[in-house]
């Protein structure tokens, strides 16, 4: 072999090997899963945030409302958030004024109520339609993929680290129910 054709081979090695480790997950930007591909305002800001920020995390996405009988579920959606946000769970809640009008307040009223009411921390974003033809599409996504719409007020959707499985939970269960316990911890485990 000339020593052109092995300099030629060297530097074509060289590039291949460059190519695979920029596009190797280790240093490739976490791809957005399409079902955290939306966007939306956060109750206290002006510009909308992507979803994609929590690509890479388990996502609980709630449907809340501060004048509903399960409203107290803020409480333990804040112990959730507290006891797994380091281990990678994101909360990410959306005020929806769709069952009984039990979410009347404006953006700044929801998040002063959240705050002051049950300290949360957890992201709370703009009010968002849930259910029927006026329903986010990132709702109509959920429902479509779990076969269950939300049909009141603290409908829990959880979403695995790759965006591929989601698990739903009726409004019922509350945050610190033992089967919403075990799905989240098991896909957290799941690195």
């Amino acid at each position: 072999m000339s020593q052109q054709s092995s300099s030629s081979l060297w530097s074509l090695a060289a590039s291949a090997l460059a190519l695979w480790l920029l596009t190797s997950p280790a240093w490739a930007e976490k791809a957005c899963p399409a079902v955290l591909d939306h966007a939306f305002k956060p109750l206290m800001a002006n510009e909308p945030q992507r979803l994609c920020q929590f690509a890479g995390q388990v996502v609980l996405v709630v449907n809340t409302a501060s004048q509903c009988a399960l409203t107290p579920q803020y409480e333990g959606l804040e112990r959730l958030h507290e006891r797994y946000r380091d281990q990678g769970l994101a909360i990410v809640a959306f005020p929806s004024n769709d069952f009984g009008a039990q979410e009347p307040g404006s953006g700044k009223q929801i998040a002063e109520f959240c705050e002051t009411t049950y300290g949360v921390t957890f992201p709370l974003h703009e009010k968002t339609s849930v259910v029927g033809a006026q329903a986010h599409p990132l709702y109509r996504q959920l429902a479509e993929q779990t076969g269950q719409p939300p049909r009141w007020n603290f409908h829990k959707y959880v979403i695995d680290r790759s965006g591929a499985t989601v698990t739903a939970f009726a409004s019922g269960v509350e945050p610190d129910d033992p089967a919403l316990f075990e799905k989240i911890e098991a896909l957290l485990a799941a690195k």
